[in-house]
């Protein structure tokens, strides 16, 4: 009996080194049954092991420890919940393709751990009993994606009773496997997608109208609502085994930095450059596509005119900027000091670590039993901050709001340059109307149906962060420039501001869009359904809102802008425009109104 338990507490031993190795993490805690941990470490929940020498047990325990690993090791549930979609099937789905995704990383680079994952579930999925329309469902979804990554195969039996859904898999997922299974490496974009395929099945729509139909019944059939209950429990049974319980709520928190050799540590930094190109190019979006970006452009406004055409043009912006002169330097003022006076130097003091309080000391001269005191300074919560201004330069902007726009703008530069606030100034517009070379090079390929967006993108960079504001001056006088203004793709000028600031090392950035209405672009919104480029904004924007540190303010001229941008403000004259451009920065800057990480 000694002898048994010993082998036992070996194998579980064993088990507790594999998880620790495989998930590159020593920070685990492994526990057995229902036995009770309180720890700090993240805690890998397995079954108890009954018998040493039963195949199934053994196997079931390596399988779900290996997967356990895998999972600790290659997701991130921070990541994992920002795309779940809504409904209960829906999110079943969601987690078994998830946990497809991690398995199949781990068994391209351990065959063991493939085999065990493997043996694991053709011995469960050969004994399902399959009675309710909801096993069916999250059974078939399994059962395909496993066949689709690690080519599973199924009895006869169980293949006849998902023969229906598999066929609606086939139809939903047709060309989007291999996509799915090239983005196996970038966790964010592979969520994303299987994501969307999920919700655009309306799964939980569906059954919801058959559970209506199935209440009725189970009215008259009693003995069957005993029997789904038992097979629900026995469902719930296994998902608990196959649970992950942890003391830290973010599993991020868990990735160590841990020895690994070199080809893990190309891998990881990979998927993580990846990961990081994939979120900024789509943000959330994958329906967004572009025909072509080869004709986009991102310029410098010094390189779009000569010099002595930009200092014309600021010099007509200097003498628009004297009428409001005396109205602008007021609100400057105002912000600068309010600035300033955060930014004064004030200290915390009587603390028992810090910076010797210098000014206590007497008080031990007179009584040496006296503590020393310490103080450290306050943090300034702006200290670090970087402020982008987006301008819409499109051709309704033309004439008095591009010129105020491009005036307050120029005033900020300078009034928070001097707070020691980084500022960067960007347009955004087409090339052409109408389509240009992109919407020519569409004809030439035979126009094919909904091609996305249909014209070449013009980004401007007015001023740069780093660039003082008196080198960039002059090119602010650009925006008044005669067949600048063009067509505005907001949801697109809104990723490139965002994938600029995220590469920045500032602490806090804030995003200030000025814009006077809804995207439009002729050529685009004539080959696509009417609301393509909007409803793009729209998932753009909440990905920013939501998912992102970046804080985002709008302002509309003219138009409600508040159906895009939740912290937004509609302004009905350009004059208010100064005046709410300063106030609102104040407010940020001031109460520090930070939006909450969802």
């Amino acid at each position: 009996m000694e002898k048994k338990t010993e082998k036992l507490e070996n194998f579980k031993t064993a088990i507790g080194s594999t998880i620790k190795s495989l998930s590159n993490s020593e920070n685990i805690e492994i526990s057995f049954g229902k036995q009770i941990v309180r720890s700090e470490k993240t805690t890998v929940r397995l079954p108890e092991i009954e018998e040493i020498n039963n195949k199934i047990n053994y196997e079931q325990i390596r399988a779900l420890a290996d997967s356990e690993s895998l999972k600790i090791r290659f997701s991130s549930f921070k990541t994992f919940k920002s795309f779940e979609p809504e409904g209960n099937i829906s999110k079943k789905l969601y987690k078994i393709a998830e946990q497809i995704r991690y398995e199949k990383l781990g068994a391209d680079r351990f065959k063991g751990v493939k085999n065990n994952i493997q043996q694991y579930y053709q011995e469960r999925v050969n004994s399902l009993d399959l009675k309710s329309s909801e096993d069916k469902i999250v059974e078939s979804f399994e059962s395909y994606l496993r066949n689709k990554f690690f080519e599973s195969k199924n009895s006869k039996e169980l293949e006849k009773k998902l023969k229906t859904f598999k066929k609606d898999l086939d139809n939903k997922f047709k060309g989007k496997i291999k996509e799915l299974h090239d983005l196996t490496q970038n966790q964010a974009q592979y969520n994303a997608l299987i994501s969307t395929l999920i919700s655009e099945m309306s799964l939980d729509d569906n059954f919801n109208e058959e559970d209506k139909k199935d209440e009725e019944n189970n009215d008259k059939k009693p003995n069957d609502t005993k029997n789904e209950e038992q097979h629900a429990d026995k469902k719930d049974e296994i998902n608990q085994e196959m649970s992950i319980e942890s003391g830290v709520p973010d599993l991020d928190n868990q990735t160590t930095e841990s020895d690994q050799d070199v080809e893990e540590v190309e891998i990881e930094d990979k998927s993580k450059s990846e990961l990081r190109k994939k979120i900024k190019k789509n943000l959330g979006d994958v329906k967004y596509k572009t025909y072509t970006e080869e004709f986009d452009e991102v310029i410098k406004a010094e390189d779009l005119e000569n010099e002595d055409e930009l200092i014309r043009l600021r010099k007509n912006l200097d003498q628009q900027l004297l009428q409001l002169k005396n109205f602008i330097s007021k609100l400057a003022n105002k912000l600068q000091r309010k600035l300033l006076a955060k930014q004064n130097r004030s200290w915390n003091f009587d603390l028992e670590e810090g910076l010797l309080d210098t000014s206590k000391l007497p008080r031990i001269v007179m009584d040496p039993f006296n503590s020393l005191s310490f103080k450290k300074e306050k943090d300034i919560e702006f200290k670090d901050t970087l402020v982008t201004i987006l301008i819409d330069n499109s051709g309704s902007m033309r004439g008095k709001p591009i010129s105020v726009a491009a005036i307050c703008a120029d005033i900020l530069a300078r009034t928070l340059e001097r707070c020691s606030v980084k500022v960067e100034i960007l347009g955004f517009t087409t090339k052409h109307w109408k389509g240009g070379s992109s919407r020519e090079k569409w004809m030439k390929n035979d126009k094919p149906n909904l091609p996305g967006r249909l014209n070449d993108l013009r980004h401007i960079i007015y001023k740069s962060a780093d660039t003082p504001w008196r080198q960039a001056k002059k090119n602010m006088g650009l925006m008044l420039k005669e067949g600048l203004l063009k067509e505005n793709i907001d949801g697109e000028a809104l990723k490139w501001a965002y994938n600029k600031m995220s590469r920045r090392k500032e602490e806090r950035k804030i995003l200030m869009v000025i814009s006077d209405g809804a995207p439009v672009d002729d050529s685009t919104l004539s080959t696509n359904t009417s609301d393509y480029l909007e409803a793009n904004l729209k998932t753009v924007v909440k990905w920013i809102e939501n998912k992102s540190e970046i804080e985002l303010l709008a302002i509309g001229i003219g138009h409600d802008v508040t159906r895009y941008y939740k912290q937004a403000i509609k302004i009905t004259d350009v004059q208010d425009l100064g005046d709410v451009m300063i106030n609102q920065l104040t407010d940020l800057f001031v109460e520090n109104k930070r939006k909450t990480l969802h």
